[in-house]
């Protein structure tokens, strides 16, 4: 995979992740394509993160903002539930808000 976190930098709370090629659509032989939620029951896609944001901005109890650091770091297998697909260098990556995230694949 490429260093591509040299390109792009996620803003906020968002993770840049690189979809698993287990997690996406398959084409039959006669091209029918079959989408993940037909023949996957793990309830979310699988990938790694790539890239992060610094966090999310909150008030603490003075109302004072202090920045909430993510979770997740580069390198992390995670199972996401949505994001929005873009294309890099042609390779497809997810921008996906912190929340989104569902677990960390130990």
């Amino acid at each position: 995979m490429k260093d591509i976190s040299k390109k792009i930098k996620p803003l906020g709370d968002r993770v840049l992740i690189k979809e698993d090629a287990e997690s996406k659509e398959k084409k039959t032989s006669a091209g029918i394509i079959i989408p993940v939620t037909v023949n996957d029951d793990k309830g979310g896609k699988r990938g790694v993160v790539v890239a992060i944001g610094p966090g999310k901005t909150e008030s603490d109890k003075n109302g004072k903002p202090v920045l909430a650091p993510i979770s997740v770091k580069a390198g992390d297998k995670v199972i996401f539930q949505w994001g929005d697909k873009i294309k890099i260098d042609d390779e497809e990556y997810y921008i996906v808000r912190e929340p989104e995230i569902l677990a960390i694949i130990k």
